[in-house]
């Protein structure tokens, strides 16, 4: 969407022929090659490639990223837990996806401790955060790198032009190709980097809601609470708009 406003400002602006206006190779090499070079300057190489692939994460939809399902699915566990026991969790464990979910039911259901099955949890989320953290980092860097080098290529135009000012007619396109840098650093930074940086956090806010969701539910089923309880409690990690659209098939499970 980006890309298509300045594509039609160009053109309301100057007609289709002025894009060769706004195509430098030199800058293209300062700005992009510099902006790349430095944000691998700042990471290991391996975490470079790894930011790089998570471009492709800004434009995926990933799994169930639903707080309500999860909430459903933790009240039915709730329900089986109450109804059957404990390890009967185990074979309902068999139909879920959710490798973090499945992973507490387990734990859940060997009889860990409560605080044990908290702290193996809540390790698991904080690594992920982690993990989460350091390539939202490697965007971050990069939009922070794209303008600077932006910035460094317009200084070289104009030390260029400067030294080449006997021809009055050749300031203003060397005046003009040494903004280019500039645009091109904006562009990286405003186009590209930060909308994926700010899409990888979004994603990453609510993966840890999930995951809070999911500790807290099992927790409370381990402490044999009423799933309606366990409801009301997990509830409070949505927005009021969207708590009507969780709700419980069984009248709280109750015997």
């Amino acid at each position: 969407m980006g890309a298509a406003m300045v594509v039609v400002g160009i053109i309301t602006g100057g007609g289709p022929s002025s894009f060769k206006y706004f195509v430098d190779v030199p800058s293209v090499i300062i700005t992009v090659g510099g902006s790349i070079a430095g944000t691998l300057g700042s990471h290991k190489l391996k975490d470079f490639i790894n930011g790089l692939k998570s471009a492709s994460l800004a434009f995926k939809e990933q799994g169930n990223m639903d707080p309500a399902e999860i909430i459903r699915t933790i009240i039915d566990l709730a329900n089986v837990g109450r109804k059957e026991g404990l390890l009967a969790l185990e074979e309902a464990a068999n139909n879920i996806e959710d490798q973090f979910l499945k992973k507490g039911i387990m734990l859940v259901v060997d009889g860990a401790d409560p605080e044990l099955v908290r702290g193996i949890l809540e390790t698991d989320l904080v690594c992920l955060e982690a993990r989460h953290k350091k390539t939202i980092g490697f965007w971050e860097k990069w939009a922070e790198l794209g303008p600077a080098w932006g910035m460094i290529g317009t200084l070289v135009g104009l030390v260029i032009m400067l030294y080449n000012m006997e021809d009055a007619s050749t300031i203003g396109p060397a005046m003009a190709v040494a903004l280019l840098t500039t645009l091109y650093g904006s562009l990286i930074a405003n186009w590209l980097c930060n909308p994926i940086g700010t899409k990888l956090s979004v994603n990453n806010d609510v993966e840890v809601t999930l995951r809070n969701i999911t500790i807290e539910g099992l927790l409370s089923i381990q402490a044999g609470e009423n799933p309606r309880v366990i409801e009301d409690k997990l509830k409070s990690f949505l927005a009021p708009s969207a708590r009507d659209s969780v709700g419980m098939e069984a009248p709280g499970g109750e015997e």
